[in-house]
């Protein structure tokens, strides 16, 4: 197992004012970095890759389709064809920074909402989409780790057997899941036995307290849900996303309205402690 840590804790686009951040994670022993990606280009990310790999440091990449006018969902021919054009950029800002993963909502507009559930049609969209965009990850050896989001962000995938279900249905390897433990939290009746749900698409985890503040500070069930991660036989990436109010379109769009912890120091280095010891707990 690796730990990482989400980078929108602190920015939505990481530059070289950011370097010594990333001096700072390392030292502080984190294994990877997930890098966001909403603008910028290849060649952008090229140079923050070659930093990454002088520090030492693995990294995944984490974005989100928006603002609107791309939404895989819609039945406007345009938005879909924008929606695949913004995710081959992504892909393609992926292979520059060297990272081989993509994780995030990428199946839906973040924050779109029609006023009812997801139909038939806007299924289908969904899986044509995510089969046109797997072959393109694919062929770059790049993997897409979909996350399903609670239903105040986005009404397409709320559950771990809906994405489960989709993903069926995508029937793509480059086409996979992730598990975060905050939107579980909110959407699962059994945040824990919905880990036994995704396994077999689960390629990536996202640690996060149940009002986005420190592992381990809240009402999470940690211990069972290493434990249960352990048993399905995960022992990949676990990643912390913990949010502030630093990035005043990121807090809007994730809901945080107040502080969650003393300081941005605080979050890494106590997640840090609270997923290696209870990682090695779970045994």
């Amino acid at each position: 197992m690796k730990v990482g840590i989400n980078l929108l804790l602190w920015t939505s686009h990481v530059t070289t004012q950011h370097f010594g951040l990333l001096r700072d994670l390392k030292a502080a022993g984190y294994d990877t970095v997930e890098i966001p990606v909403f603008q910028g280009s290849p060649d952008h990310y090229a140079m923050l890759g070659a930093e990454l790999d002088r520090l030492g440091l693995a990294r995944s990449v984490s974005s989100a389709i928006g603002p609107a006018g791309k939404n895989p969902l819609s039945p406007d021919k345009a938005a879909q064809r924008a929606a695949v054009v913004f995710t081959r950029w992504l892909i393609d800002c992926t292979v520059a920074i060297g990272a081989r993963l993509v994780v995030g909502p990428i199946h839906s507009e973040l924050g779109f909402f029609t006023g009812d559930g997801p139909t038939s049609a806007e299924r289908q969209r969904a899986i044509d989409f995510h089969r046109a965009v797997g072959d393109y990850a694919g062929e770059r050896d790049v993997r897409l780790a979909l996350e399903a989001l609670n239903r105040f962000e986005c009404y397409f995938l709320n559950t771990m057997a809906q994405l489960a279900d989709h993903l069926d249905a995508v029937d793509h390897t480059a086409v996979k899941a992730m598990y975060d433990t905050f939107h579980a939290n909110i959407e699962e009746t059994d945040p824990v036995q919905a880990i036994s749900t995704i396994r077999r698409h689960l390629i990536h985890v996202h640690v996060s307290e149940n009002d986005r503040g420190i592992p381990g500070r809240g009402h999470v069930a940690w211990d069972a849900t290493y434990r249960a991660l352990r048993a399905a036989g995960y022992d990949d990436w676990i990643t912390i996303e913990a949010f502030g109010r630093a990035l005043p379109e990121l807090a809007a769009a994730t809901r945080v309205w107040r502080d969650f912890f003393p300081s941005r120091d605080t979050v890494y280095r106590e997640g840090l402690v609270q997923v290696r010891q209870g990682w090695a707990k779970a045994q």
